[in-house]
């Protein structure tokens, strides 16, 4: 699962929009409210914008008002690392993706679930694919 992706950073901006290259490479955040993932309901999965690991699970995000999408847990622990961000003035814990280490976004200690935890990512870190409907 975790087969390290590696690009220059030429290589991250002819792959990612100036939006994702922003929030994955230089951990940057996109403003509340605005994007894509937001208030999206669908069933399915959301994989890192940077390669494409499974990071999170429709099924663990909720709506905790704060403007960008919210899970209650990773889609499996491998997926994410956790770092120390002092920025801002502030100590947080950054989630970055564990394949590539693009910025996903931070967990924080106020969310519903079982662990109590919101992690709260930005949908430029993120790709939706849907969950295929149907079938035989």
């Amino acid at each position: 699962m975790n087969d390290k992706v590696e690009h220059t950073e030429a290589e991250w901006r002819e792959k990612l929009t100036p939006e994702q290259f922003h929030v994955l490479r230089e951990a940057g955040t996109e403003r509340a409210f605005t994007g894509k993932y937001e208030k999206n309901k669908a069933a399915g999965e959301y994989k890192c914008a940077g390669c494409g690991q499974p990071v999170f699970e429709s099924e663990d995000k909720y709506d905790s008002g704060s403007g960008w999408p919210s899970f209650t847990a990773p889609a499996d622990p491998q997926a994410v690392k956790m770092n120390q961000d002092e920025s801002h003035g502030m100590v947080r814990t950054e989630v970055v993706c564990a394949r590539c280490e693009g910025h996903l976004g931070h967990v924080f200690p106020d969310g519903p679930g079982p662990e109590g935890l919101r992690y709260c990512i930005n949908s430029a870190a993120l790709e939706f694919e849907p969950e295929e409907k149907g079938g035989d």
